[in-house]
């Protein structure tokens, strides 16, 4: 069987991060800290001697400045994927954790129950962000069978690829961490996909935040 893996990269530290605000499609560059986590995942990549056939990354900021650390140290190109955005939060971008509740607290209720169905006033709901993050995973493994594909993107996307990669239910609530900066490991043998490793922070010199997806 010919085996596909992806190192699935989530981008690094954003001031919205750090505020505990709901970023979803806004598009927000890194701070100081992101762009000191990009160049360490990437510096870690290269000395774990990371052989990769391409690279891809989502098209929001925060992710293509996460990929630019890559592209600099292996003097490759990324090739921009808006399927990989972040989910639409519709009503609930910008908002912090503190304000939701406050500002929309009908809205926040339902984000909380993980309806499966409500697009969050005009975002996407929770079976269409799953649709979209598996069909483009699909392609990119159909595109390159038995290939390294190295993938910059977003907490709440890198949290819908592992839900793809270990079968978990949609409604079931948050199984893992996905921290800025981590690396993620899951591969598809031909006949299924498996989650190797997640959540690898140990290039990191101080501690990443988890995402907000909940």
């Amino acid at each position: 069987m010919t085996t596909t893996r992806f190192c699935l990269v989530r981008h690094g530290e954003t001031d919205w991060n750090v505020e505990r605000r709901l970023q979803g499609h806004t598009d927000i560059s890194l701070n100081t800290s992101g762009l000191e986590q990009a160049s360490q995942m990437a510096q870690a990549l290269k000395e774990m001697n990371l052989q990769f056939d391409v690279l891809y990354t989502s098209d929001l900021q925060r992710a293509r400045q996460t990929a630019k650390a890559i592209e600099n140290l292996y003097q490759v190109t990324a090739i921009t994927n808006s399927a990989l955005r972040e989910r639409h939060l519709g009503a609930l971008q910008g908002l912090s954790l503190n304000d939701a509740p406050l500002v929309e607290p009908e809205l926040w209720k339902i984000h909380l129950s993980r309806d499966l169905y409500h697009d969050m006033r005009g975002g996407e709901s929770i079976v269409q962000f799953s649709e979209r993050i598996r069909c483009a995973l699909e392609e990119l493994r159909q595109k390159h069978v038995g290939k390294t594909i190295l993938l910059v993107s977003h907490g709440g996307a890198l949290d819908m690829m592992y839900r793809v990669a270990s079968n978990q239910a949609l409604e079931a609530e948050k199984a893992v961490t996905v921290p800025n900066a981590s690396l993620n490991w899951i591969s598809h043998d031909g006949n299924a996909w498996k989650v190797e490793r997640w959540a690898d922070t140990s290039h990191l010199q101080k501690n990443a935040l988890d995402n907000l997806d909940l």
